[in-house]
């Protein structure tokens, strides 16, 4: 089939006439909704920032901290840390904020980082899952925060030779948070330095 210039540019026109009045309704209610959203502010009960399936706060101290061979190693004597994560199972997407205290020296792990959640239940060592950017600044506070969207990546193996965090979704987490752990590894404890179960 074949048009003329003009032709092409009526049925062109036509189609754009028949979309409009559902474009021009998708914008009334949008501005609606922005006016509405301007004026009050009321709507803020009902939003968030970002959406959490879960979110959990872990404490982690020396205390907690097992070396891979499961016997109990106390971390760095007088560090915490508080390790906040906030879980988006539908992106699987896990955001985070770190914070520790009396954490000193460098950092060391095998992995790509040394600052991680773990799957083990309290009292016993597992493999990294999720590997965070270490935290950063003074010995007294040092602080990490961000989102990781998988596919995710720790740069240890397992008995196969894959990665740790190969297949790994957040939602694991979430079915199961007492099965995880979350730590922080230095060159001088690097059992970790801290260590708290979820």
């Amino acid at each position: 089939m074949h048009f003329t210039g003009p032709a092409m540019l009526a049925v062109l026109s036509a189609t754009v006439a028949v979309a409009a009045p559902a474009a021009e309704k998708y914008s009334k209610d949008y501005d609606e909704d922005w006016e509405h959203k301007w004026q009050n502010d009321d709507w803020k009960k009902n939003e968030n920032l970002f959406y959490f399936d879960s979110e959990y706060y872990v404490k982690a101290t020396p205390e907690q901290v097992i070396a891979t061979t499961g016997v109990p190693t106390p971390g760095q004597p007088g560090a915490k840390g508080i390790f906040k994560y906030g879980i988006n199972i539908a992106e699987n997407t896990i955001c985070y904020n770190i914070t520790l205290s009396g954490v000193t020296g460098d950092y060391q792990s095998p992995a790509v980082t040394a600052t991680h959640i773990h799957e083990a239940v309290k009292g016993k060592s597992g493999p990294p899952r999720l590997a965070f950017p270490n935290p950063k600044g003074p010995d007294h506070r040092r602080v990490s925060y961000g989102c990781l969207t998988a596919p995710f990546f720790v740069g240890t193996n397992n008995t196969q030779g894959i990665d740790n965090a190969a297949g790994f979704h957040v939602q694991q987490i979430v079915a199961n948070p007492s099965g995880f752990f979350t730590d922080s590894h230095s060159k001088q404890f690097p059992a970790g330095a801290v260590r708290g179960q979820l």
